[in-house]
C-alpha cells in the first residue's frame, strides 16, 4: 500500500511539474469585455457543430443593425435546404469540356451563355445553402411605447468568459438594469439564457423567436424576413413551460423546442414570429434546434446547458497545448497571446463538427455556406499540432461519406483514384466554379490529415482506417501528372489553377508549391504502402522520380513555370504568395534548394502587394520564415500592418466589408505559432520560431512537431 501511495504521489508531482502554465489565468486574462454597441464585436457561443452569435444585449436583438458587422447568426452543420428545382436543371448543364492531355476533360464552371445553362449554374451554386435557423432576441419597449433602438441600450458591460464559454451581459434601458447569461450546450444544439430585470414583469422585455428566409445569395446574414416561398411555422404548446415550433421548408423540416422556468407563456405574433412573455422578474429559457426526424433529442434546462458549457470548455482548455508569452518585453507579445487564445476559442466552437466548415464558420454564409476543401487545411491542421487531434479527426469520416463522389469526378475526367472536391456541400456535391474546379492543392490534403492522425496514433489500425483514401488520392495525383516525352518528365498542367489564384487554367503548368506538395504526398503514400507491407504502384514511383523540378529564374522560385514574369507582372504579385508554402506549409523536400528558397522569401517579402492578400498568408509567411531560421521575420509577418491581418476585439480575423470574419486566418495563426513553439521534423532548437534576443520569453507545453 505504501509503494502504491508513493507512486501516486510521484505521478501527481510529475503531472504538476509537466503542466507548468496556469491555464486558467492564461485564458481568462483575455476574456472579452464590451462596453458599447460595436457591430464588429459580436460574441459567440457554440459547440463546434452549432453556433449562436449575440449583440450587446446577450441575445440577437438588433440583427439588422449588426448585419454589416459580425452578423447575429444561428447555424448548425445539419441545416441545409435546397429550393425546389422547378426548371429541372441538370448538373450536366454546368459542365464544359476543356482540351487537356490530348483529350477533352469536363469541368463544372460558371458559364456565360446560353441563359438556360447560366441559370443551371446559378441554381447549383445556390443549392443547397446553409440556413440561418432562427433569431432569438429581445423585444424591448420604451416607456412611451416605442420599440427600443440600439442607441437606447445604455451602461453596457458585457463579458465573454472564455474559460466557461458563457456570455454575461449587463445593460440598462431608461435606467432599469437587465442582466443576461448566455451559454451553449456542448453536445446538443441548444442555447440557454437567464434574464433578470423588472422590465420582464412590466411586459417591456420579452424574448422573441423569429425565423428568417434564406437569401439564396452568396451571403446570408439571417435578416431576410419576407419571402415568396410557402414555408410554414407551427406552434404546439406542450405544457405551461414548453412549446415546439416546427418549421417546414423546401427540403428540410426542423423543430425549435423552447422551455422555460417560471411564470411565462408563448404566443404567435406573426408569420414565423413568436414571443415568450414572463410575469416574473427572472426568466430561464432554453432553445433547442433539431431536425424534425430527430424527435429523440430532448431539450435541457438552462442550468443543464450552463453546466455543460462550463464543463466542456474547462476540459478543452485543460487539454492539448498552451503557450504563455507573459514574460516578454516585446510589446507585441500580449497581443499575440490574445489572438492565440481567442483563435482557439473561435475555431473550437465553429470548426469542430463532422463537416468541414465554411470560411465564415457557423456565423453567416459566404459562398452560400459551402465548405472549401482547400481551406480545410487551415481550419483543421492546427488541432493536431496543438495536441488535440481528435478535433480534426471528427471531420475525417466525412471524406469517406463523399469518397464515391470524389472518385466519380476523377472517372468523369478520365483520371484514376479520387479527385477531391473544392467548393462542396455537406453531401459532397461539387459546385460550379471557374476557379475552384481547376484548383489542385486540396488533393494532397487528405494525406496530410491521415499522416497527422498516424503520428497521433502510430499503429496499424490508423493505417487501415485511412489507407484506402490515402491510396486513391495518390492514384489521382499520379494520373494527373502528365508525361512529357520531349523532356522526359512529369508535368502538372496546363489545366489547373494554383493556390495563388491569379493564373489562367489552360495556360498554367508546374506551380512551385503544388509540385513540392505532389512530391511530399507521393512519398508519404509510398511510405504507407511499405508500412502495410503492400506493393508500391510502379506509377507512383515513376512519377515521383521524374516529377518536374521546381521552376527557377534568377535564383528565385517562380510562382509557376509557365509564368516567367512572376515577379515583374504586378498582377502576379497579388493574392496568396503560395510559393512560400513550398517551405513553410511543407517540409524540406528533395526538390528544394534552401538557398534559392531564402532568396525567394526575401524577394516576396520586399516586393509583394501585401494589401492584396488574405488572412492566412501572414501565418504561411511566418512558417516559411521560421523554417528558414529567420524568427524575427516570423514575428514581423504575424504583425504585418495590413487590413486582412486585422484581429477584432472578439478575435475574428477581419478581411473586408463583405468578409468580416475569416476563420482560415485564425487557424493559420494557430498553425504558425505551434510550429514556432515546437518546431518540425529535424529541428532541435527550443522555440525555433521566436527571436533569441531576450525580448521573447516563451513558456509552452504540449505541442507536437510538424512535418
Amino acid at each position: 500500500m505504501k509503494n502504491y501511495q508513493l507512486i501516486t504521489v510521484f505521478l501527481f508531482s510529475v503531472s504538476l511539474f509537466a503542466q507548468k502554465i496556469d491555464r486558467k489565468a492564461l485564458v481568462t486574462r483575455h476574456n472579452v469585455q464590451i462596453t458599447a454597441i460595436d457591430t464588429l464585436a459580436s460574441l459567440t457561443v457554440g459547440n463546434g457543430a452549432f453556433a449562436f452569435t449575440v449583440d450587446a444585449t446577450g441575445l440577437q436583438s438588433f440583427p439588422k443593425f449588426y448585419e454589416n458587422g459580425i452578423p447575429l447568426g444561428t447555424q448548425s452543420e445539419w441545416g441545409w435546404d435546397s429550393y425546389k428545382n422547378t426548371e429541372n436543371y441538370k448538373f450536366s448543364e454546368t459542365l464544359r469540356d476543356y482540351p487537356q492531355y490530348g483529350r477533352n476533360i469536363s469541368y463544372t464552371v460558371q458559364i456565360k451563355e446560353p441563359k438556360r445553362k447560366v441559370d443551371a449554374v446559378n441554381w447549383f451554386r445556390q443549392n443547397p445553402h446553409l440556413l440561418q435557423l432562427g433569431n432569438l432576441g429581445f423585444e424591448i419597449t420604451l416607456k412611451n411605447g416605442n420599440p427600443a433602438k440600439p442607441q437606447d441600450i445604455k451602461a453596457i458591460n458585457q463579458k465573454l468568459n472564455l474559460w466557461t464559454g458563457e456570455i454575461e451581459s449587463y445593460f440598462e434601458v431608461e435606467g432599469t438594469p437587465v442582466t443576461v447569461i448566455t451559454a451553449s450546450h456542448q453536445e446538443k444544439d441548444a442555447i440557454g439564457v437567464k434574464v433578470k430585470s423588472d422590465l420582464l414583469q412590466q411586459k417591456r422585455l420579452k424574448v422573441s423567436l423569429r425565423i428568417p428566409f434564406p437569401t439564396g445569395e452568396w451571403a446570408d446574414m439571417g435578416t431576410k424576413w419576407e419571402g415568396k416561398q410557402d414555408y410554414k411555422s407551427t406552434l404546439a404548446e406542450k405544457s405551461k413551460t414548453e412549446a415546439v415550433v416546427t418549421h417546414i421548408m423546401d427540403s428540410i423540416s426542423y423543430h425549435i423546442n423552447l422551455n422555460w422556468k417560471g411564470n411565462a407563456k408563448i404566443k404567435e405574433t406573426g408569420k414565423h414570429y413568436f414571443v415568450v412573455e414572463s410575469s416574473d422578474n427572472t426568466l430561464e429559457l432554453s432553445c433547442l434546434f433539431a431536425l424534425a426526424e430527430k424527435k429523440s433529442i430532448k431539450n435541457a434546462s438552462f442550468l443543464e446547458i450552463q453546466n455543460s458549457s462550463i464543463k466542456g470548455w474547462e476540459q478543452f482548455w485543460k487539454s492539448g497545448a498552451a503557450v504563455d508569452f507573459s514574460g516578454s518585453s516585446d510589446v507585441r507579445a500580449k497581443e499575440l497571446e490574445r489572438r492565440v487564445i481567442l483563435s482557439q476559442y473561435l475555431t473550437k466552437l465553429q470548426c469542430t463538427g463532422k463537416v468541414p466548415p465554411q470560411e465564415t464558420g457557423l456565423t453567416y454564409n459566404s459562398w452560400y455556406g459551402k465548405p472549401h476543401l482547400e481551406m480545410h487545411w487551415w481550419h483543421g491542421v492546427h488541432f493536431a499540432l496543438w495536441n488535440r487531434p481528435e478535433l480534426l479527426e471528427k471531420s475525417l469520416p466525412w471524406y469517406q461519406k463523399v469518397f464515391e463522389k470524389a472518385k466519380g469526378i476523377a472517372k468523369r475526367q478520365g483520371f484514376e483514384g479520387a479527385r477531391w472536391q473544392k467548393m462542396v456541400d455537406a453531401d459532397g456535391n461539387e459546385s460550379p466554379s471557374s476557379v475552384g474546379s481547376f484548383l489542385i492543392w486540396q488533393q494532397p490534403h487528405f494525406i496530410t490529415y491521415a499522416e497527422l492522425m498516424y503520428r497521433a496514433k502510430p499503429n496499424n489500425a490508423t493505417l487501415n482506417l485511412y489507407s484506402e483514401r490515402v491510396f486513391e488520392t495518390a492514384d489521382f495525383m499520379a494520373s494527373f501528372a502528365n508525361y512529357d516525352s520531349k523532356t522526359d518528365r512529369y508535368v502538372l498542367g496546363p489545366g489547373l489553377i494554383p493556390a495563388q489564384e491569379r493564373f489562367k487554367a489552360m495556360e498554367t503548368f508546374n506551380p512551385t508549391y503544388e509540385l513540392a506538395y505532389w512530391n511530399w504526398a507521393l512519398k508519404t503514400a509510398i511510405a504507407w504502402k511499405k508500412k502495410l507491407n503492400q506493393k508500391v504502384p510502379e506509377k507512383w514511383e515513376t512519377v515521383l522520380a521524374k516529377l518536374s523540378p521546381l521552376p527557377v529564374a534568377d535564383q528565385v522560385y517562380l510562382a509557376t513555370e509557365s509564368a516567367k514574369d512572376s515577379y515583374t507582372n504586378l498582377e502576379f504579385k497579388t493574392d496568396h504568395p503560395s510559393v512560400l508554402g513550398t517551405f513553410g506549409m511543407l517540409p524540406e523536400t528533395s526538390l528544394l534548394d534552401k538557398k534559392i528558397m531564402k532568396n525567394t522569401f526575401n524577394l516576396v517579402w520586399d516586393t509583394w502587394s501585401w494589401d492584396k492578400t488574405w488572412g492566412w498568408d501572414f501565418p504561411m509567411t511566418a512558417m516559411s520564415a521560421a523554417r528558414l531560421q529567420m524568427p524575427e521575420k516570423a514575428i514581423d509577418a504575424l504583425f504585418m500592418n495590413v487590413k486582412t491581418n486585422t484581429y477584432l476585439k472578439n478575435g475574428h480575423n477581419y478581411q473586408a466589408e463583405r468578409l468580416t470574419l475569416y476563420l482560415p486566418g485564425n487557424g493559420g495563426l494557430l498553425t504558425a505559432v505551434a510550429m514556432m513553439c515546437a518546431g518540425w521534423d529535424g529541428s532541435t532548437e527550443e522555440h525555433p520560431g521566436f527571436p533569441k534576443d531576450g525580448t521573447w520569453k516563451v513558456q509552452s507545453e504540449g505541442f507536437k512537431k510538424f512535418f
